[in-house]
């Protein structure tokens, strides 16, 4: 009787264990690519911005659309995750530059 409780108390918390790892596993994965995708849209917005300001210092102007500074600056926009919308103002104003995730979708829908 006395071996049988000693056992039962080893083996509990070891199952609990092996239960309770995975799951605490699989939502800090989940949790830390969710992270990693705000922080791609962040970047992706941000090389955009810093190319139409580096466009701005060399050129005297901002760029027209997106297309010149991915053709001359490098910029990079992985087009399966995100939708830029790149509105030009003027060539001395900042054009509005916004960057959203797609989730999923082949095009924006509005």
């Amino acid at each position: 009787m006395f071996r049988a409780k000693h056992t039962l108390r080893r083996v509990v918390p070891m199952l609990a264990l092996l239960i309770l790892l995975p799951l605490v596993l699989f939502f800090a994965a989940r949790g830390l690519g969710g992270r990693a995708d705000e922080e791609s849209l962040e970047m992706t917005e941000r090389s955009i911005r810093r190319a139409a300001v580096q466009c701005y210092a060399l050129e005297g102007v901002y760029p027209v659309s997106l297309d010149h500074l991915e053709a001359v600056y490098g910029v990079q926009v992985d087009e399966s995750r995100f939708f830029v919308d790149y509105q030009y103002v003027a060539s001395n104003l900042m054009p509005d530059i916004t960057v959203l995730p797609l989730e999923g979708r082949e095009s924006p829908s509005f």
